[in-house]
């Protein structure tokens, strides 16, 4: 949905005004890959949360949001890349709530001159886009960088939204899945959802995060998280580094495939930089035996395919 409705009234501040769907339905679907191990899948339908801020975007932000208007300033700056579904739902929750955004973009302008249709989204949405440097990037947060991009008074939300509020945001999604779910998985970026989700779960209860980047360094963010969050290591998770398919924005014909054959079985079209590689795994993990008989596993949709 493009615009605003009259039940998602812009310039109110309050994203309670915006009116989420919550908690976010939950739909099992019969995929013969978990029936012949004795295995159900479910999905939780977190993409139908908002539909300008979907899935743990709105998780994420509207704690932040909620930190920006208590501030006092109604200016907001956030970073990400040349796809970022970040930068593209802090645009649209400036446009609803009546928020000046700016998004700092990793990558030369000339290079993503015409603009995608991520970048495009956000212009349209009234985000000011600020390109710089990759190495300029990496020390986004140093104050002199921070300083030479920033409006004055600008709340400043981390790359992804991905922070302790965040995650303390993303810890409900593991409430929500109580009692209903033995193993729970959940597509990576930067963290802040498999901290929160992970802190949120009941005993007995576990959770395995996709990274959809490669590199090996997200172990440490999720720990950092949930040190700041809620004073240490939260819950029972894991890391499977197998499924990025080459790094963020990159996939392989295996997984192209697989989205492809999903998308048919079960008539849900998937987000192919975070969903897909999520399910990917978690199907590979079932045919290579990972869980008993008996596991009710449940695939977090962060995202829509649009």
């Amino acid at each position: 949905m493009d615009g605003v409705t009259s039940d998602n009234p812009p310039g109110t501040a309050d994203p309670a005004a915006l009116r989420p769907l919550l908690p976010s339905p939950l739909v099992e679907v019969a995929d013969p890959r978990f029936a012949r191990r004795g295995l159900r899948l479910l999905l939780k339908r977190d993409d139908l949360i908002h539909p300008d801020l979907p899935g743990n975007k709105w998780r994420k932000l509207e704690p932040n949001l909620r930190a920006a208007a208590a501030s006092g300033t109604r200016s907001l700056l956030t970073f990400g890349g040349a796809y970022s579904n970040h930068l593209r739902a802090t645009a649209a929750a400036g446009r609803l709530l009546g928020f000046e955004t700016t998004g700092v973009v990793r990558g030369e302008e000339l290079a993503a001159r015409p603009l995608n249709p991520s970048l495009a989204r956000c212009a349209a949405d009234g985000m000011r886009l600020r390109f710089v440097d990759r190495a300029t990037y990496r020390r986004k947060t140093d104050p002199e960088v921070l300083a030479a991009v920033a409006p004055p008074g600008a709340f400043v939300i981390p790359e992804g939204g991905s922070n302790a509020a965040a995650a303390r945001g993303c810890e409900a999604l593991g409430r929500e899945l109580r009692d209903v779910a033995d193993v729970v998985g959940v597509a990576c970026g930067t963290g802040g959802t498999l901290a929160g989700l992970a802190a949120g779960l009941g005993r007995g209860q576990r959770a395995i995060g996709f990274p959809v980047l490669k590199g090996g360094f997200l172990e440490e963010e999720v720990l950092r998280l949930q040190r700041e969050a809620f004073g240490g290591r939260r819950g029972d998770w894991m890391l499977d580094e197998r499924f990025h398919g080459g790094g963020y924005a990159k996939r392989t014909p295996g997984l192209d495939a697989f989205a492809d054959d999903f998308e048919e079985r079960h008539g849900l079209p998937l987000e192919r930089l975070y969903v897909a590689k999520m399910l990917y795994g978690l199907t590979t993990l079932a045919e290579e035996g990972a869980f008993t008989p008996g596991t009710s596993v449940v695939a977090v949709i962060t995202g829509t395919a649009r």
